[in-house]
């Protein structure tokens, strides 16, 4: 009788201590931005889901240093795992080389490297985004009647997300040679710059139909510059966007937007702690796992509130 109750006891004292084993780094480009903000809080209400899982946030606010630094510290810390939203995608290769050193699973989320094989011990959780263009850029090109002139606001130049979404602009494009693009200058993903940029552009009187932008911070900004021109977005300029956020939703609601692509900010946010988990357990795995874009217009939009 004292040999089970004492077996009891050291089940009740010991299991929760087995399962509050996990610790993950999550080291985040920029928590100021929308997209990535409301990914960092799909982690945290999904880390709460599963028992002896906690995160440990950190903001590179934009600063590859800074986020190198960051990598280096988990690992010192010897955290179980490590997820990284890189600021530079063709700057991860000292963060790959820190944590596959340590043995540390690392999982890239959002912003695939550049490089194009990863190693093992290394996953990637996103989307495509040369698809995301070509889906805002078919739908632009039908609205178009195929002919007209098109502007390209593009994100942060040092994010390959920027360079493959206007990669997928540019194939549909190659298909309508009566589009022609005038302007193509990157607002960084912000509202704000983008406003700035596309008064710029409507003040030098160029001769706009419409906007493909990388994201619908940006296009939103291109909406409103619009609006304060005198002019009607979706009927003087189309404008189209890219994330399908709820900002972006609002948006189309509004009629600011005539198209967004959406990204699905919460199922990558699940899927790159879901996989970190596995690979700290040892399970089998998809190194990587690319969850695809859907195209939201007023048509659809009501689909994708509140997810």
């Amino acid at each position: 009788m004292k040999r089970k109750l004492f077996a009891l006891l050291f089940t009740v004292v010991f299991t929760p201590l087995a399962l509050a084993d996990i610790r993950i780094g999550v080291s985040i480009a920029q928590v100021d931005d929308v997209f990535l903000a409301q990914m960092r809080e799909y982690m945290v209400a999904h880390a709460k889901e599963l028992p002896g899982v906690t995160l440990q946030f950190e903001d590179a606010q934009g600063d590859v240093v800074r986020q190198l630094n960051q990598v280096q510290s988990l690992t010192g810390q010897g955290v179980d795992a490590i997820i990284v939203n890189p600021v530079d995608t063709a700057a991860t290769q000292k963060i790959t080389d820190d944590a596959t050193k340590a043995g540390i699973p690392l999982v890239y989320v959002n912003r695939r490297p550049d490089q194009e094989k990863l190693p093992v011990g290394v996953g990637y959780v996103g989307s495509d985004e040369v698809k995301a263009g070509q889906m805002q850029m078919q739908y632009l090109a039908d609205k178009m009647g195929g002919k007209g002139n098109l502007a390209i606001m593009l994100g942060l130049l040092s994010n390959n997300a920027t360079h493959n979404r206007t990669k997928g602009v540019k194939e549909v494009l190659a298909k309508y040679p009566d589009i022609h693009i005038v302007e193509e200058q990157s607002a960084e993903w912000q509202r704000s710059k983008a406003i700035d940029l596309m008064n710029n552009w409507i003040l030098a009187g160029k001769k706009i139909d419409a906007v493909a932008a990388n994201a619908d911070e940006m296009a939103i900004g291109v909406a409103m510059a619009t609006t304060q021109a005198g002019m009607k977005p979706g009927k003087d300029i189309l404008i189209a966007g890219s994330d399908g956020g709820q900002a972006g939703l609002d948006a189309i609601k509004k009629d600011l937007l005539v198209v967004t692509v959406y990204q699905d900010n919460k199922g990558q946010a699940v899927g790159s702690i879901d996989l970190a988990v596995k690979m700290i357990k040892k399970q089998p795995y998809t190194a990587e796992v690319t969850i695809p874009y859907q195209l939201i217009t007023k048509a659809n939009y009501e689909k994708f509130l509140n997810p």
